[in-house]
């Protein structure tokens, strides 16, 4: 019997699944760059909750906010070259949005440590990719193995 392992340039479903993330995030950088797609562009500051720029007219954000985007998709990017890299980008990811979404639960909109910034939308967002990442995180984590690793 043989087993089946991927061939070099192929891409497990973990892979897949930290690459499409990591596309994603990036997109959202960049768009939140755009104005238009950014609407209040011109309020746009590069931290703080004065920052009027309202992604999609829903989510606010940030100079800052843009580029953690930014490097968030380049991380996943990165990693998903290894299955495991992109279990860790998958399962951390999702660790760090769960953080910042208590985060945004915790701290007063207005308050000085609304750096990123974050609004109510951003807070259900960040949720949902916290059990989105881990979700795919565990649930592919074991079909990258090869059957002679198990």
């Amino acid at each position: 019997m043989t087993t089946h392992s991927p061939g070099v340039g192929t891409r497990t479903n973990i892979q897949k699944a930290a690459l499409a993330v990591g596309v994603v995030f990036l997109l959202v950088g960049v768009l939140g760059f755009i104005p238009g797609i950014t609407s209040g562009f011109d309020q746009l500051q590069f931290a703080g909750h004065e920052s009027e720029a309202m992604l999609l007219g829903i989510f606010q954000v940030s100079i800052l906010h843009n580029i953690v985007h930014l490097l968030f998709g380049a991380a996943g990017i990165a990693m998903a070259k290894t299955a495991s890299g992109a279990y860790n980008y998958l399962l951390w990811g999702g660790v760090i949005y769960a953080v910042l979404f208590i985060y945004g639960l915790v701290i007063p909109a207005e308050s000085a440590a609304n750096f990123v910034p974050v609004n109510a939308a951003d807070n259900v967002l960040h949720l949902v990719l916290a059990i989105g990442m881990i979700a795919l995180a565990l649930a592919l984590r074991d079909r990258h193995r090869s059957v002679r690793d198990r």
